[in-house]
């Protein structure tokens, strides 16, 4: 088909893109490491089974490597302990916001939309806040980034809920929805700050967005939280293609429309929450991207959703280079809004001129 053709086409140049940043990326800050030599630890660190060993209820996996080139024990862990963790969670991240801008921008047929737009980041900022303001009063021990998660899924939820009557979700009302509930969590995060003391400073540092400190469990459970809703995604992406005639014309063509926006809401709202939690508020990614990508490769979303999400991955990891490379460490957030407001005004710009 030739559409699975234009897919992998995009998909593997992309992926190759992705490849680039990333080496260029773990050897760039205030020790120098060659794009060869970062090539090499990161070849060096491929494993693979060589047998397994049953010894009660334990299994013993023994693995070897693939490669052993020379280099420094320095040089790969600054490589493989200090960067990459931080590379790889940067380049979930993105892929989570431009996948999930991709299914808003298609839900509401609108290029301005973003994952914001259902509250996930409000509510995730209320979550990450209050547990730094007053941990004691998140319960279950669910940590910060744990609170984050679960406020950006209560105010999505929240949003949904608030916006469906008697069965049917209208996209306006949902859009509604989530601007009041915006900025009534805004309102909340604001009054938590005023109470805040001397723990300001971290509350405005997380909200900002960065991704200092990444770890590789943090990297493992993000991937987990996106990949696994982003397959459902793909397997929704002709549906979506459909309802871009309209609700009406996608229920006459067999597409069961309200479910349809139910598990595209829902699992854009997971995947959003996993990116944002871990994170922070990282604004424009998923809008600039997928509107990007969408001038290049069109508006069918099996191609679409799938390019737009590693073009995301990419542009985090190249923004958080950017915002670690000077002399002092900028949070990413800051850099993806001086990049994306612009964009925005161009958009509504260009917006305009099309509607006169």
């Amino acid at each position: 088909m030739r559409f699975a053709g234009r897919t992998v086409g995009w998909s593997v140049g992309l992926v190759a893109v992705l490849c680039a940043v990333v080496t260029t990326s773990a050897g760039i800050g205030p020790v120098w490491i060659p794009p060869g030599v970062v090539g090499k630890v990161l070849l060096n660190a491929v494993v693979v089974p060589t047998g397994i060993s049953v010894s009660g209820p334990a299994v013993d996996v023994t693995t070897a490597h693939v490669f052993s080139y020379a280099v420094s024990d320095l040089q790969t862990q600054i490589v493989m302990q200090v960067r990459l963790p931080r590379i790889l969670l940067g380049a979930v991240v993105g892929f989570s916001l431009a996948a999930a801008g991709t299914i808003m921008q298609g839900i509401f047929r609108n290029p301005m939309a973003d994952p914001s737009i259902i509250g996930v980041s409000s509510g995730a900022a209320v979550g990450a806040v209050g547990f730094i303001v007053a941990p004691v009063v998140i319960p279950f021990g669910l940590g910060l980034r744990g609170a984050a998660f679960v406020g950006a899924l209560v105010a999505a939820f929240g949003v949904y809920l608030i916006a469906t009557r008697n069965g049917r979700t209208p996209v306006a009302t949902l859009l509604l929805a989530g601007v009041a509930i915006q900025t009534f969590l805004g309102a909340v995060v604001s009054f938590l700050l005023l109470h805040s003391g001397e723990s300001i400073r971290r509350a405005l540092y997380w909200l900002m967005g960065h991704l200092k400190g990444a770890s590789w469990p943090e990297v493992t459970s993000s991937v987990v939280l996106v990949a696994i809703p982003f397959v459902v995604l793909l397997a929704y992406a002709r549906d979506l293609n459909v309802m871009l005639l309209g609700e009406e014309d996608a229920q006459s063509l067999g597409i069961e429309v309200e479910r349809t926006k139910r598990v595209l809401l829902a699992l854009s709202a997971v995947i959003t929450a996993a990116g944002v939690a871990v994170a922070g508020i990282v604004g424009f990614v998923g809008l600039i991207v997928p509107h990007v990508m969408r001038l290049l490769v069109g508006p069918d979303h099996r191609i679409l959703l799938p390019t737009a999400a590693l073009a995301g991955a990419s542009f985090l990891v190249a923004t958080d280079t950017l915002a670690r490379s000077g002399s002092a460490e900028v949070p990413v957030g800051i850099v993806t809004a001086v990049l994306g407001a612009p964009f925005f005004l161009y958009l509504l710009r260009k917006r305009e001129v099309h509607e006169l």
